[in-house]
């Protein structure tokens, strides 16, 4: 696993044997940022990003290498936590960044009592959590997010996550080997 493009790409990542850890592939990942920066010449710079149930922080970190103002880093486990700090040290980053060792519940509120709007939240529980996909997408059509605010899911293939869920509606599926990218907007209205 390693940093796909921008100022740290080709860096490695670490992750941790035996603990239900996931990390989005880099295929998977590369393909997330191609979509995220075609025709947008600026690409990610000074956006603010949530990285929701983070695992490794590969997310997260690419959106870093990639020109991110600020990334919060959500992950209630501490050994997890611990190896997504070890991760951004092992690459020198030492600021832009926030590890909020919370459930995802209460990262929402911490960071709305802060009146921080992220740009883009990526949720990617693990998939055996499928409860945690619709409570988290109506925590967030629920949240502070701004309007033009973009959520990014990845889930299996065969599960869909559903097409509205609260006051978020989905816009764009794209799939992926046995993974898909469901692509999350605040319903009008």
């Amino acid at each position: 696993m390693r940093v796909i493009a921008g100022k740290l790409r080709s860096r490695p990542l670490r992750s941790l044997r035996g603990l239900d850890i996931r990390p989005t592939s880099d295929r998977l990942r590369e393909t997330l940022f191609n979509i995220l920066t075609a025709g947008n010449p600026g690409g990610l710079a000074g956006s603010v990003w949530l990285d929701l149930f983070a695992g490794t922080g590969a997310v997260g970190i690419e959106a870093l290498s990639r020109g991110a103002a600020k990334v919060y880093f959500v992950e209630v486990n501490k050994d997890v936590a611990e190896l997504i700090s070890t991760n951004l040290q092992s690459l020198g980053i030492a600021t832009g960044f926030e590890i909020l060792r919370q459930d995802f519940g209460r990262a929402l509120e911490t960071l709305e009592r802060q009146s921080i709007r992220p740009d883009f939240v990526f949720l990617d529980p693990p998939y055996r959590q499928r409860e945690a996909y619709g409570e988290t997408l109506n925590l967030l059509g629920n949240s502070a997010l701004s309007a033009q605010a973009l959520i990014i899911v990845e889930h299996e293939k065969r599960f869909d996550p559903g097409e509205q869920i609260g006051a978020v509606a989905r816009f764009r599926l794209l799939r992926q080997g046995d993974a898909a990218l469901s692509f999350y907007r605040r319903s009008e209205g």
